[in-house]
């Protein structure tokens, strides 16, 4: 492999990168309001909240890419197929998230609200002190999960049109007849990437238990 066609494939990780990192983001904030609208006592906010998660965990992504990038011309939307990619990823992961969320906020231990109750703790401080912090601790392993597989899941964007590292490895391995060498180092490329992403979630576990015992 010549250092052209290496740097090619860095650059496709690198696009790789932001697009999941963007596609998270996303998803991050929709989760959070989806999981808000799960956790209402309002059957209308909960109920369509119910439907989105089911919707978007049971549909397979590659189904949901598809479905999203030929639904947007029908409707008289043209958007570049990057577009139709980042609103797939983000709205599958959203619905992930937001369960991930919920669990954490219904873990928080009952007797703690009772005792901030007690205390003439307002909703907001309950929230901001108590649950916010509990429900960030016991979710990030879970976040840090779903970061690492919608980097995986990525892959999958090559369906829409959308040249990221796996294409540009199924681009170069064609051209060159060398899969197994391109392959390969897309491989390794996805596992460096990913492992840079476990390390962080481990640091930021780390700092979450200090600030705890501090």
């Amino acid at each position: 492999m010549t250092a052209q066609l290496f740097e090619l494939m860095l650059k496709a990780a690198g696009y790789t990168v932001v697009i999941s990192a963007a596609s998270i983001a996303i998803g991050l904030v929709i989760g959070i309001l989806v999981c808000a609208a799960k956790l209402s006592p309002r059957p209308w906010l909960r109920w369509p909240a119910s439907l989105f998660v089911s919707f978007f965990r049971g549909v397979p992504l590659l189904v949901q890419l598809l479905l999203i990038y030929n639904l947007l011309p029908a409707i008289g939307l043209t958007v570049p197929s990057i577009v139709a990619a980042l609103i797939g990823l983000s709205l599958c992961t959203a619905a992930y998230q937001a369960e991930n969320l919920r669990g954490g906020f219904q873990s928080v231990p009952r007797g703690l609200l009772e005792a901030a109750d007690m205390a003439g703790l307002s909703p907001w401080q309950q929230f901001s002190r108590i649950r916010a912090p509990i429900a960030l601790r016991l979710t990030v392993p879970a976040l840090v999960n779903e970061a690492i597989l919608i980097l995986k899941a990525s892959s999958l964007i090559s369906v829409v049109g959308v040249i990221e590292l796996t294409r540009t490895a199924q681009n170069l391995a064609a051209s060159t007849y060398e899969p197994l060498l391109f392959y390969s180092v897309a491989g390794g490329l996805y596992l460096a990437i990913n492992w840079l992403v476990a390390a962080g979630g481990s640091l930021t576990e780390r700092a979450l238990r200090r600030g705890r015992l501090a």
